[in-house]
């Protein structure tokens, strides 16, 4: 009877989803993301910024200034140690444009940077910033306002790691590209030079050419980025252990009968000896 009643509740886990596959990926959204502003024309001088705003802005404004993302993720406290990464790939989701197909890349940042409590949501659609505020990134500063970019509007790897052209409204992925790829092992192996990466748009057609993007603040969470990582974990190291999935009324009532009809059965053959 034991036997059979061990063998039925593996069946009902195992219909009713059994536990979650582990596979080796993780989804990540940003510790933290940004936006630099050229205010410089405008007088502004490395004041603005939009460290809580709803939207990353990349690409020219009306006016001819530019708007660079940033996104850093968070790897080595969401990989194991040692992992080998595989493959790579960034979701982002433009949710507001004025123009048809531009180039955005993903250039590796090297300079640490900050996301203040600075926030330009309810100011129009966000793209002209809010006055930045202490250990906010601005054009000038990657804190603000005693630390600055050894370049002015941010210090990136002039190549990009990843490329595509992006249209109108809805979700683009970039990668998994080998330069991406080395990007995020780097991160891994060492995290105290993980600084993400500077979303460029397209700054060279004539102005605008700007898109909003959903940054990690969005009020939709599955609209945020996303960095899909693909690695082999260090053999010989931790296993995660199996997750035990919560059964709602519909799963413990099936749960039951599966139970019940094993018990029923025990009884019969006890019956028909």
């Amino acid at each position: 009877m034991a036997r059979l009643l061990i063998c039925s509740l593996m069946v009902a886990v195992v219909l009713l989803g059994g536990p979650a596959a582990m596979g080796d990926m993780v989804v990540l959204q940003p510790e933290k993301d940004n936006t630099l502003f050229d205010d410089t024309a405008t007088g502004g001088g490395g004041q603005t910024s939009n460290g809580q705003g709803a939207g990353l802005f990349v690409g020219l404004v009306g006016n001819g200034s530019a708007r660079r993302g940033l996104l850093s993720f968070d790897l080595a406290g969401s990989l194991p140690a040692g992992s080998t990464v595989n493959s790579v790939s960034l979701t982002l989701n433009v949710d507001m444009t004025g123009v048809g197909d531009v180039p955005i890349s993903l250039h590796t940042a090297l300079s640490d940077w900050g996301e203040g409590s600075s926030n330009a949501n309810g100011m129009g659609g966000g793209g002209g910033g809010a006055p930045a505020v202490s250990g906010d990134a601005t054009w000038l500063h990657t804190f603000f306002n005693s630390q600055f970019w050894a370049t002015v509007g941010g210090d990136f790897e002039p190549v990009a790691s990843a490329s595509m052209m992006v249209g109108g409204s809805g979700p683009y992925t970039w990668g998994t590209t080998p330069e991406m790829v080395a990007d995020v092992q780097s991160w891994l192996d060492d995290p105290a030079g993980n600084f993400g990466w500077v979303v460029v748009g397209d700054e060279a057609s004539s102005p605008p050419t700007s898109k909003r993007i959903v940054s990690r603040e969005g009020v939709d969470a599955m609209l945020r980025p996303q960095l899909v990582v693909d690695f082999d974990p260090p053999v010989g190291g931790p296993t995660p252990a199996p997750s035990i999935p919560t059964l709602d009324t519909a799963g413990l009532i099936a749960l039951t009968m599966v139970i019940g009809a094993a018990a029923g059965i025990v009884l019969r053959r006890r019956r028909s000896y």
